[in-house]
């Protein structure tokens, strides 16, 4: 009689054969393209969600993020390689699980790791052995072989005995169309040879890159090391356009003209804040596990003053146009934001820095309203609540012509800049987005 082969390598065959059935948990900006790109690569992938929206929308064929068309997602629910649940029950239907969840901070700067423990007790209900779980979701080194192994362990089965435990940082870029998920290189790490052997096998036949490191703490280490590398560079521009403001130096002539430069120079460029899933967070997860050695990161926490200190800057900038150019005080002005969205081209509001300026504008007791072609209204948001449901103005020259300024915080490529500059009594630029277009007026001042 043969003997039966080893949990691992069990998995591994059908990981290899495509036998093995995939569990995505988290259906947001990082859960769905990554659970397509799962499913067009032959597995059979059910996601899970605690939104029964999404639930529903997914059932119908219809994607509620950029990333991931209508079509695709239709496609792949219709051929059975892509199904929907919130019932986390089946989780242990799932020989590979993936975590890709929120990990956001607390109002103190400390990891909040409430989603992720949550969903770790989750999996631990239905743990069997066979299983490979990799979380996703951006954390501090230790994490997957601190919290997730010690509550996925609790029910008695071992990591690297009766399951197996990697990690793999999310790389996504919403809006970036030269890359998707199958194409941006993806680092991963295994908790011990075999569960390396089997993250490596499972990314491996879903993206083109796979870049294994030495241990999970490393690449936790990796993605912070990115974001906080793009967080320390966008505040030296940051810090840089103050002073060359008062110096009457242009920063964006001063970038484009270091751009040229063909090595030891990389363009960063400035803004009114940071937004979005990563920057405005990740590096203060680093600060706060560095607690615990007792060392300083003083150059995260540096960056993070003075990209904080932005959408003050900016609103002081917009006051002092409005009473030299204008004669009138913030407080009796109204305000047209452009762009709500963090970055330009989506419809991703996380930590947009466009929130805070309108909550600045409106606490010097100014009336702020905005347009954006890709959020027709604010939806929830954990700090901005009392703005949920307020929507976008329409686009059409009475309307601009209503608002004693406009504000560009979001230089979407969809806005037809030339009206605006025509339509608009002044113009505050925060992303130098007339200059590009060569649109020039005495109403538009850099900010």
């Amino acid at each position: 009689m043969p003997t039966a082969l080893p949990s691992h390598e069990t998995l591994l065959a059908r990981i290899q054969s495509r036998e093995a059935r995939i569990g995505i948990i988290g259906l947001g900006y990082v859960g769905l393209p990554l659970a397509i790109t799962v499913a067009r690569a032959g597995f059979s992938v059910l996601g899970f969600d605690i939104d029964p929206g999404k639930i529903v929308a997914i059932d119908a064929g219809k994607s509620y993020i950029e990333a991931v068309s209508s079509e695709i997602l239709a496609e792949e629910h219709r051929a059975g390689r892509f199904a929907a649940t919130s019932d986390f029950g089946r989780l242990g239907d799932c020989d590979v699980i993936a975590i890709c969840v929120p990990t956001p901070l607390t109002r103190h700067r400390d990891p909040d790791m409430s989603f992720v423990e949550k969903t770790c007790r989750d999996i631990a209900r239905t743990l069997r052995p066979g299983q490979l779980i990799v979380l996703e979701s951006t954390t501090y080194p230790g994490t997957t072989d601190g919290l997730v192994r010690r509550t996925l362990e609790a029910g008695g089965l071992k990591s690297g005995h009766d399951f197996f435990l990697g990690f793999s940082p999310e790389r996504e870029d919403p809006g970036n169309r030269q890359f998707q998920t199958s194409t941006i290189p993806k680092v991963v790490a295994g908790d011990g040879a075999e569960a390396q052997a089997l993250v490596v096998a499972f990314y491996g036949a879903v993206v083109k890159t796979v870049v294994p490191v030495s241990s999970t703490a490393t690449a936790e280490a990796v993605k912070l090391t990115e974001n906080v590398f793009r967080a320390v560079n966008i505040a030296l521009v940051n810090e840089l356009k103050v002073i060359y403001e008062a110096m009457g130096v242009d920063i964006w002539e001063v970038i484009d003209a270091a751009s040229s430069k063909p090595f030891g120079y990389m363009p960063f460029y400035p803004g009114p804040g940071l937004g979005g899933h990563c920057i405005p967070i990740d590096p203060f997860y680093l600060t706060w596990a560095s607690r615990a050695y007792e060392l300083p990161t003083r150059f995260i926490e540096l960056a993070g003053e003075i990209n904080s200190a932005m959408p003050r800057h900016v609103v002081e900038k917009l006051a002092e146009a409005l009473d030299r150019r204008q004669g009138k005080a913030l407080s009796r002005s109204k305000v047209l934001v452009i762009g709500l969205a963090y970055k330009k081209n989506v419809p991703d509001i996380r930590e947009s820095p466009s929130l805070k300026l309108i909550e600045l504008i409106e606490e010097r007791g100014g009336s702020a309203s905005y347009y954006d072609p890709h959020v027709p209204e604010i939806p929830p948001t954990r700090e901005y609540g009392a703005f949920k449901g307020r929507p976008s103005v329409a686009w059409s020259e009475a309307e601009i012509r209503a608002f004693d300024a406009v504000l560009i915080a979001t230089d979407h490529d969809g806005v037809d800049y030339a009206a605006l500059a025509d339509w608009s009594a002044l113009i505050v630029d925060t992303r130098n987005v007339f200059a590009r277009r060569g649109i020039a007026a005495d109403t538009i001042i850099k900010a």
